[in-house]
């Protein structure tokens, strides 16, 4: 049924990352350009979710260079993100070993840092299941391009040489970027999206990998 799955990282394949220690490597990035008692509104908008708009809106606030905080937070978040892995309080999901019944390329485009993403497929030794991997480089120019941009999943499609292929994820923004890189969507209702209600219509809603080996098999048996 699909030559290639490409999944989203975070809320898919590893459990979500705690809310403070995003917080943490937000006030970590503004006293690492001088900045010591950033407003609790500030570092809250630097720590998940940025856009460019909120991005300039605190540069210009704090005069600072856009590009490099930017690399400071960057850097700063994924170094917690790397502790969270190490102590333990960020892992796999339960259901990760369906990887290895997935019969055909794998990929991922993750909007969280290419050295966090990078170090958790090592930390893991989730990195064999993949051809191809992206994260987002640490520069301003990586906000314009992230989900629900396709911008990141047309390069890990070309990757893997098809256009047959189902994007896993668990936000509306994995949906709307794999329709407009014109291929199918499964939206995983993990826990944390028990309650969330969508604008926007998957292909699929399903609560686990499992699931994503019967939709790539199931074309396959058909076949057969």
């Amino acid at each position: 049924m699909y030559d290639a799955v490409v999944f989203d990282n975070d809320g898919v394949l590893l459990e979500l990352t705690e809310l403070e220690p995003h917080y943490d490597g937000a006030r970590e990035a503004f006293a690492a350009v001088g900045i010591e008692e950033p407003a609790d509104s500030d570092v809250e908008a630097m720590s998940i979710g940025v856009t460019p708009a909120k991005l300039d809106d605190v540069c210009q606030r704090y005069d600072l260079d856009p590009a490099t905080f930017w690399r400071e937070r960057d850097r700063a978040i994924a170094q917690r993100q790397h502790e969270e892995m190490r102590a333990g309080r960020k892992r796999p999901y339960d259901d990760i070993n369906h990887l290895d019944a997935l019969e055909c390329p794998l990929g991922v485009v993750s909007s969280n840092q290419d050295a966090t993403v990078d170090f958790a497929f090592e930390h893991f030794g989730l990195d064999h299941h993949f051809e191809t991997v992206y994260g987002r480089p640490p520069t301003v120019e990586s906000l314009h391009r992230k989900k629900p941009e396709p911008y990141y999943l047309e390069r890990a499609l070309s990757d893997l040489g098809t256009r047959e292929a189902l994007y896993v994820g668990d936000s509306e923004t994995d949906v709307e970027a794999a329709h407009a890189a014109g291929i199918d969507s499964a939206f995983v209702r993990r826990p944390h999206r028990d309650d969330t209600e969508l604008s926007v219509s998957p292909d699929y809603e399903i609560t686990g990998l499992d699931e994503v080996v019967d939709l790539t098999t199931a074309g396959r048996a058909s076949d057969d």
